[in-house]
């Protein structure tokens, strides 16, 4: 009962405490369906999925894990509706606040799922805005937790752009929950100042440390996870690619990376991943960049092929991971 009526936007909004409880809630969850026990229990209950950017997991988690609960989803893509265009978000709010008990929005500014769940009068969980990921980072925890028994003390080295919405929401639950946060990256792609500051606050009271390297050897020594994302995200001009291979290529995860981060390290990954050429977009990096830099001559970009299909690799354990953590924050919250 805590927890009915509340809104997931950011991690910030929770405590440690709230944190661990949506993590033991999820870990349960798992256990539970794996063993054929239903969770219905949220049985003719509506909820609205808003996505302003497409997605795979995240829909799809969402709507697993909704009908799991027994409740109905309906799906708004993002030509499916006037909100921003023809009304007001502030409306939008309004109106499917008299229809739904729940809604879900990923979308580009954290403003707008903000004005959702102001308005709405019903629990709202972003799906991922310019800022935070917030079910995503449950999920990554979740599977940290199962690969290595633990998280308090677990050093977590993020790799590439640091200052988009994954990597922020990586820093708030290591905060949160005692790891060692490091931000692997060129410094001009370090997260936000203030945030950081925020985070290392959080520590204090954790037992957490928020580092920033330039440096690969410093920055994966000793780590226990090595996580990367896309160079490059959703809704970003085409014309990024070209400073961010610039920026990044170094840094590409490789095997030499994960043999100087050690044998405990596992590899994870949010996904869509570039590492190889079965993409159009790595066809078309590798013919435009490839000669320039052989990091990503083959389509290979934040990972190469051999990390992402390695022994270390547990991204695709990740990704089943979306849907429980939501099925825990959604029952937990309706």
């Amino acid at each position: 009962m805590k927890y009915q009526g509340k809104s997931l936007l950011t991690w910030l909004d929770y405590s440690s405490e709230d944190f661990a409880y949506f993590l033991q809630l999820s870990d349960r969850l798992k256990k539970e369906k794996q063993n054929g026990i239903i969770h219905r229990k949220h049985g003719g209950k509506q909820i609205v999925l808003l996505f302003q950017k497409d997605s795979t997991r995240t829909r799809c988690a969402f709507e697993v894990a909704a009908h799991d609960l027994g409740m109905n989803v309906t799906y708004i893509g993002s030509s499916g509706s006037q909100m921003g265009v023809k009304e007001s978000i502030m409306d939008t709010a309004r109106v499917l606040g008299r229809m739904y008990q729940g809604i879900e929005f990923r979308g580009y500014r954290h403003e707008d799922v903000e004005l959702l769940a102001k308005y709405s009068g019903v629990p709202v969980w972003n799906g991922l805005t310019d800022q935070f990921h917030p079910t995503q980072v449950l999920a990554d925890f979740l599977t940290i937790y199962e690969a290595h028994g633990r998280l308090q003390g677990i050093t977590l080295t993020y790799v590439g752009d640091a200052r988009n919405n994954v990597a922020n929401s990586l820093m708030v639950g290591s905060a949160k929950m005692g790891l060692n946060f490091r931000a692997l990256a060129p410094k001009e792609l370090w997260p936000d100042a203030k945030l950081t500051e925020t985070c290392r606050d959080i520590a204090k009271s954790t037992g957490a440390t928020i580092s920033l390297f330039e440096d690969i050897d410093a920055g994966v020594k000793d780590a226990d996870v090595i996580y990367t994302d896309v160079w490059v995200s959703m809704g970003e001009p085409k014309e990024t690619w070209a400073k961010r291979i610039e920026l990044l290529h170094k840094y590409q995860v490789n095997r030499s990376m994960m043999e100087k981060a050690g044998k405990q390290a596992i590899f994870l990954h949010c996904l869509p991943a570039f590492h190889g050429l079965d993409t159009d977009i790595g066809h078309q990096i590798a013919a435009q960049f490839g000669n320039d830099y052989q990091a990503v001559s083959q389509g290979e970009m934040e990972v190469t092929n051999e990390v992402f299909e390695s022994p270390a690799s547990r991204v695709f354990i990740q990704a089943e991971n979306r849907m429980h953590t939501i099925k825990a924050i959604m029952m937990a919250t309706l």
